[in-house]
């Protein structure tokens, strides 16, 4: 017999938490997170993470993992997400994946073989001498592709791929005519499109509501516990204008219209990913999602 696992995605601010666990509620499901920030202690209110009380009780995997010191590769998830998706099964569960950083999606949904390049770090003193929009350049060159939908404007991202791109000529197995499927696994994609006004309501409530929560204070915290503003500003813009508000560099009003600016093109970015995915069923309303999952 197959083995059933629900994919839930889309771009930042549509809902796809929520959604989750309703369905997991529904068909007695555990969620694994497939955000590549989440997966950091202390990363809370930047990253989206969802709360105790917003998890309904429901499990969740690949949530506070690892220390924001540290640099966790999609490698390092997949092999996360494959021993969460196997305990998950052995409880007759259902895994339900739910994130928006498609790469890590793909990775477990498609079982992408992802070989383990190791730093280079001559390669990597070299770039970091560089602006981010050389480096977006150089990776337009080398791997056109990844560069669709990579954060353009997040340093670390950008080394990183070109780093792979140079050892492997292009991040491997993103041919989506030809995945290379899990055995005996019947993966459904489910995809929350809203219309873009909507959206953007959404996005500009989601950061004001961040800022509310105590976004500066948690920025400050992670320089406290003794990382550089390098890496804070690595984490993206939920932290990296903050950092640089905490620095006088910019004001509240500059770093709240960066903000916006900057997830609306983010949103952009990881819509341009997941539509050349033409498995996935793109809904509006919940209720598609539920009707969906039951048939």
């Amino acid at each position: 017999m197959s083995r059933k696992i629900i994919v839930i995605l889309g771009p930042t601010a549509s809902g796809k938490s929520a959604l989750a666990v309703k369905i997991a509620k529904k068909i007695g499901g555990e969620i694994i997170s497939a955000d590549s920030r989440q997966v950091y202690r202390g990363l809370d209110i930047g990253s989206g993470k969802i709360t105790k009380k917003e998890m309904g009780g429901i499990p969740h995997h690949c949530i506070d993992i690892v220390s924001p010191k540290k640099i966790y590769t999609v490698v390092d998830f997949k092999k996360r997400a494959d021993k969460a998706i196997e305990k998950i099964f052995a409880k007759n569960k259902t895994p339900i994946i739910v994130g928006g950083t498609g790469l890590y999606i793909q990775a477990v949904a498609d079982n992408i073989v992802l070989p383990e390049v190791k730093p280079d770090w001559k390669l990597r003193k070299q770039l970091e001498k560089k602006t981010t929009e050389e480096m977006f350049r150089m990776l337009k060159k080398l791997d056109s592709r990844r560069a669709e939908n990579i954060d353009a404007k997040n340093p670390r991202r950008l080394i990183r791929a070109i780093e792979i791109a140079k050892k492997l000529g292009k991040v491997p197995s993103l041919n989506l005519s030809m995945p290379m499927s899990r055995l005996n696994l019947d993966i459904g994609r489910i995809g929350i499109k809203l219309p873009d006004n909507v959206l953007s309501k959404n996005i500009e409530k989601r950061i004001k509501k961040m800022l509310k929560d105590g976004l500066v204070a948690e920025t400050k915290k992670l320089k406290e516990s003794g990382l550089s503003w390098k890496r804070i500003y690595e984490f993206g813009f939920e932290y990296k204008y903050p950092a640089m508000f905490l620095q006088g560099k910019i004001d509240k009003k500059e770093m709240l219209a960066k903000m916006l600016i900057e997830n609306r093109q983010y949103a952009k970015r990881q819509m341009t990913w997941f539509k050349r995915d033409k498995r996935i069923k793109w809904i509006s309303k919940k209720e598609q999602a539920e009707k969906m999952i039951k048939n």
